[in-house]
């Protein structure tokens, strides 16, 4: 099992050498067959297929660690992860090209342009040939932690491919994270801490985009989890500068600072009560995050920056979509006013928070479970109702919703997102794809799916063999 999902990264791995965009200049980009429909094609099939294979042994680990108990399990899991996260940690970046963008910022960063008011177009040579050219005259949208990162790794090298594996590093430092905070999350709220960090760490969801994306958030919802899992054990204070340190990567990150809150208070705790720790939370936090901006010299230039990723229209943007249906009315009619579109997302995101601050007020304290669920939920609707959102963005809530008790149907449901969102990421944009390449990803991706759900399916039924985890 172990040695299977092993494969099916390395597949995604030698796969993504084909259709993943690297810069002009670098030599692997000349091979010809990267730039025509057949060798394309070969490519993308066989990262679905290393993705399939990596989500069969998923499957098959979780359902091992349902199935058996004993102390070794989470040991297996943790074993698994590190396992097949080593394919990916050399590779560029894949289904995305954030990766590119994160290596230009730090070479801006490192060079005193600043990040937050110019793009990546003012670097000159091969650092910004593979940035998205929606983003090269933009500036970023991050904290200051990951951007001061880059500034020393570009201290070090120049070479854009470097700089990404370097800001690898940084996600895997927030799988690190994530991998001492769950379990102990799990414990705290009556889980089996052995099957939440198998529900989180070697799930596609995490290894597909977090680590081979190499994306922010898994960095920033690490530290999130850590501040949890701190203030669980009584250090609020400690957690709540980590929640600054999460909202120094990506802003959302500071919303763990409400279940900070929440089980750092009695159960028998008043409404003053509540307003008067939130206040010191959001001041140890929001010192940290000022703090951050201070002493990296980058200032508080993010915060200009923050709406540089509404630009885009994703489709799995619930109110961007309907916003979009109702701006076509709107413009059909010829009514005047504010554009529906902009009305539509950003309702959403007051509703969002809106229920954050609800929850915050009235939901039970001094009780762990109902801390982790009430900020999983939170961050989930704030995903759902976002003005931008990408399959990553479920990172955000994963570790908290993975770490409390679930009903059957909605652990399945848990386990059906992480997988199908890993299955999916070959269909992400940044793959530059074209006619041929989407109906093939998407017969590809279907095929596997299904293939997937039937053979779970089949399997659960089935009883375990001991032998199975050396596999």
């Amino acid at each position: 099992m172990v040695t299977r999902g092993f494969l099916g990264y390395v597949l995604v791995l030698l796969g993504g050498l084909v259709v993943s965009v690297l810069p002009g200049s670098h030599p692997l980009d000349a091979i010809a067959w990267r730039h025509h429909t057949p060798g394309r094609l070969v490519g993308l099939t066989v990262v679905v297929l290393g993705l399939g294979l990596a989500c069969w042994a998923w499957l098959e680990l979780l359902r091992l660690v349902r199935a058996t108990s004993g102390p070794d399990r989470l040991p297996l899991v943790l074993r698994a992860t590190g396992c097949w996260s080593l394919p990916l940690l050399l590779a560029p970046p894949m289904f995305s090209r954030d990766g590119w963008s994160y290596a230009a910022q730090g070479v801006m960063a490192h060079l005193d342009h600043s990040p937050y008011d110019v793009g990546p177009a003012v670097l000159a040579g091969s650092i910004s040939e593979a940035v998205d050219p929606m983003w090269l005259d933009t500036p970023a949208p991050y904290g200051p932690l990951p951007l001061a990162w880059g500034d020393l790794a570009a201290d070090l090298t120049r070479d854009p491919w470097a700089l990404v594996v370097a800001h690898r590093l940084l996600a895997v430092l927030g799988l690190v994270l994530l991998a001492h905070a769950v379990p102990r999350l799990a414990a705290a709220c009556g889980r089996d801490p052995a099957l939440a960090a198998a529900l989180v760490l070697p799930g596609p969801l995490v290894l597909a985009h977090g680590v081979a994306g190499l994306h922010n958030d898994l960095l920033m919802v690490g530290l999130m989890a850590w501040a949890l899992a701190v203030a669980v054990e009584g250090r609020w204070v400690l957690a709540a500068a980590l929640g600054g340190a999460a909202a120094a990567v990506k802003v959302p990150g500071g919303l763990v600072c409400l279940a900070v809150v929440l089980v750092s208070l009695p159960a028998t705790a008043h409404l003053a009560d509540r307003v008067r720790r939130a206040a010191q939370v959001a001041g140890v936090a929001t010192a940290t995050l000022l703090l951050s901006g201070v002493v990296t010299g980058l200032g508080l230039g993010w915060v200009h920056a923050l709406g540089v990723p509404g630009v885009v229209r994703t489709p799995l943007s619930l109110t961007t979509q309907v916003g979009r249906v109702l701006l076509w009315a709107q413009e059909g009619l010829g009514v005047p006013g504010p554009s529906a579109l902009e009305l539509v997302r950003l309702g959403g995101v007051l509703v969002a928070l809106g229920f954050a601050c609800a929850v915050a007020l009235r939901a039970r304290t001094g009780n762990p479970e109902v801390a982790v669920r009430s900020v999983g939920l939170a961050l989930l609707a704030l995903v759902l109702l976002g003005p931008v959102v990408h399959h990553w963005y479920l990172l955000w809530a994963l570790p908290f919703l993975a770490a409390v008790p679930l009903a059957a149907r909605a652990e399945g449901a848990l386990v059906a997102v992480v997988g199908l969102t890993g299955l999916v990421a070959p269909l992400d944009s940044s793959l530059q794809a074209r006619g041929a390449d989407i109906v093939v990803a998407v017969l590809l991706v279907t095929g596997v799916a299904v293939t997937q759900v039937v053979g779970h399916r089949r399997a659960v039924a089935l009883p375990v063999r001991r032998s199975t985890p050396v596999r």
